[in-house]
């Protein structure tokens, strides 16, 4: 079954990107209910382990059926590309209550006979009371969960907006869509998002579109959201599969000769667009050390750098790539 967002020329001028750790937050927990999403995040999860066993998640998880339709009002799209959590969660506590209980019943009534149970009841009888349960909850979750490692999560996030930012203007926006996700398509001023075991259409009318990355979303694209909220694509950010890992001694001894054993290793770490505070948590630097480290390689053309909202990137020219990528299986002399 797909989800189809239907465009007009308005709503091609208003897409944009935005990053929101909100939305990492009940990603984070559906991936604790799911042990068949949780491979990449293995290292992730050993770390939280103690802190997330504190956690009480089954009111969010009886709302977060796979594949049926997830209450839109605790992860909505963030109204700017870098709001806060705590931006974030107070609009949950502000939302309508009567519109939250509407979207907790579409929710529950995709569940055959949760409605009706003791725990379907009580999230639906005082809807004001549960939409600020909720919200204390997830922010326990974020606080637990997301928060010790966000520095690690919004720098591969933004590196990702920052690099799909760069293809959307030098491919276009049909092309864009297939390389965010093979389930994205574009036909006839339509979004498609297929195979999903969703069934959704919507009309834009003029509100755009977010596209947002996300680490806890991987393998599928997400979309949807109805009125009153900004539709939305949610798909996996890029370089997930490294995101957890330590430093090793990948970087070959040749290139580690002719540039010293730091900055080779500062080189060979950017496979991804990252910043200073990144690159030298991952490599186990001062930050003072990595910012004299990457002045140099860049003033040496290896490297390239530009602003993404509070922080600089940094990326491999194509003379550090072709550098980076030389054989692995050199030896010391």
């Amino acid at each position: 079954m797909p989800v189809q967002l239907h465009f007009d020329e308005t709503d091609l001028l208003r897409c944009r990107f935005a990053v929101s750790p909100l939305w990492e937050t009940q990603a984070a927990v559906r991936v604790l209910g799911r042990p068949e999403r949780q491979g990449y995040h293995l290292p992730w999860l050993r770390r939280i382990r103690d802190g997330a066993a504190g956690l009480s998640l089954e009111p969010l998880w009886l709302l977060m059926r796979e594949g049926g339709h997830s209450p839109d009002f605790f992860c909505p799209p963030p109204i700017g590309p870098l709001a806060t959590f705590e931006e974030e969660i107070a609009g949950v506590r502000a939302v309508d209550p009567a519109l939250a209980r509407e979207d907790m019943v579409a929710a529950l009534a995709d569940r055959p006979g949760v409605m009706d149970s003791a725990a379907g009841r009580a999230l639906l009888a005082d809807p004001a009371r549960t939409v600020q349960e909720l919200a204390d909850l997830l922010e326990r979750a974020w606080r637990v969960l997301i928060e010790p490692h966000w520095p690690r999560l919004r720098a591969l996030l933004e590196a990702d907006v920052a690099f799909h930012s760069r293809r959307l203007a030098a491919v276009g926006f049909e092309r864009l869509l297939g390389e965010l996700s093979p389930q994205l398509s574009w036909a006839d001023s339509t979004l498609t998002i297929a195979p999903t075991r969703a069934r959704h259409s919507r009309v834009l009318g003029g509100q755009g579109l977010v596209l947002m990355p996300s680490v806890f979303a991987w393998p599928d694209a997400v979309g949807g959201f109805e009125d009153p909220w900004q539709p939305a694509v949610i798909y996996p950010a890029r370089g997930i599969g490294g995101l957890w890992t330590e430093p090793g001694g990948s970087t070959p001894h040749v290139l580690a000769r002719l540039l010293g054993r730091a900055r080779a290793d500062v080189l060979c770490a950017l496979d991804e667009p990252a910043g200073t505070g990144a690159l030298a948590r991952r490599l186990g630097l001062a930050q003072s050390s990595m910012s004299a480290h990457l002045s140099v390689l860049r003033a040496a053309g290896l490297l390239t750098s530009h602003r993404y909202g509070h922080q600089v990137l940094y990326e491999r020219t194509p003379l550090g790539i072709a550098l980076a990528v030389v054989p692995r299986h050199d030896t010391p002399q």
